[in-house]
């Protein structure tokens, strides 16, 4: 990809406007919600919420076109869902792998 590429791109994120970024706000909206219930102390229901919303991603970036996916593009499609899918199921299996407290 060259310079000019990503000019153009920029320009057309700039042209579609913020809600065109539809994907990235709902899973960027899940993580504020797991993080603050983190900070309320309930970090099993957050790191639950928070695997959720990478999962999304990974299955938001697997079934939209780049067009519509976009910030949620950063490499091809199949390294972008591996990367999501592998961190959403560890982080999930690490919640749960976690002992509740006493």
């Amino acid at each position: 990809m060259s310079a000019s590429d990503d000019s153009n791109n920029v320009r057309d994120l700039r042209a579609r406007g913020w809600w065109q970024q539809w994907p990235i706000i709902i899973v960027l909206l899940g993580v504020g919600i797991a993080l603050a219930l983190v900070v309320l102390d309930y970090f099993r229901r957050g790191s639950i919420v928070l695997a959720g919303s990478v999962l999304l991603a990974a299955f938001l970036r697997l079934l939209l076109p780049d067009r519509e996916a976009g910030l949620l593009v950063v490499r091809s499609r199949k390294v972008d869902v591996a990367v999501l899918g592998v961190l959403g199921a560890l982080l999930a299996i690490f919640a749960f792998w976690v002992p509740p407290p006493r």
